[in-house]
């Protein structure tokens, strides 16, 4: 394909995806700012419940995965090989999965521990918000749907802002190193909602994510990785308020 043509599909993948959520972060942060309030006063709840009907909201919830995931298809599908792999352009080829998800642990610890304390630094430095990583109603589903509203965002966020990237932004000629730190800013300005040190923090998580698929050429540790990061957070946060209410919106 022509550069032209390579950079207007990556405007339509981006715009219907990531792209646009980082467009909306920026109005977000932009908001947050003019208000008299401080960051750290302020909420960001990342899951919340769409209706009082259960299955109502079992249904959105549902939904909003599903359409979430109509811009991964359409990655797969510009990307596909008709010859084996078939994803490998996207650092997809099936194999090796065990060791992908030992290693995705190590990768989970490495930033997820860190982060909690770039977290708590943002807070007491007021340039974070308060995020709640999720406010569900508890029904019998709830547990298993964070789960997979975290595997929603490990395969979003890491097929497009990775894979896709990497593998557009090396035909139209980009070095290596600034791949990497392109899919680092994406990735940091689409969390901007949250503060300016989950900001830091994801342009970090991306600089690492990057380096080791520029590395490895396999995409699905950091799938793995960054799902196992949110279930920790998503599905962590409400088991913990369960047992200590006064923790209710001081954690992430």
């Amino acid at each position: 394909m022509s550069r032209a043509r390579l950079g207007a599909e990556i405007a339509i993948v981006l715009g219907l995806s990531i792209g646009m959520s980082a467009l909306y972060s920026l109005v977000a942060i932009a908001i947050r700012l003019s208000r008299d309030t401080g960051l750290s006063a302020q909420t960001a709840t990342i899951n919340r419940s769409a209706s009082d009907l259960e299955w109502a909201d079992f249904l959105y919830q549902s939904l909003g995965i599903l359409s979430s995931l109509v811009p991964v298809a359409l990655v797969v599908f510009l990307l596909w090989h008709p010859q084996r792999p078939r994803l490998g352009a996207l650092g997809l080829d099936g194999t090796r999965f065990g060791r992908d998800a030992l290693g995705c642990l190590g990768l989970a610890a490495l930033i997820g521990i860190p982060g909690l304390g770039l977290y708590a630094l943002g807070r007491h430095l007021d340039i974070t918000v308060t995020v709640v990583p999720t406010a569900l109603n508890t029904y019998w589903w709830t547990i298993p749907m964070l789960i997979a509203l975290a595997l929603r965002a490990g395969i979003l966020e890491e097929v497009i802002a990775v894979g896709y990237l990497f593998a557009r932004l090396r035909q139209l000629g980009l070095p290596v190193w600034g791949i990497i730190v392109s899919q680092s800013l994406l990735r940091a300005s689409y969390h901007l909602y949250q503060g300016f040190g989950a900001f830091v923090g994801n342009f970090v998580m991306g600089l690492i994510f990057g380096a080791i698929y520029a590395k490895t050429g396999r995409l699905a540790p950091l799938i793995i990785g960054h799902t196992v990061i949110d279930i920790v957070a998503f599905v962590g946060y409400p088991l913990a308020v369960n047992f200590m209410p006064e923790i209710r919106g001081i954690v992430l």
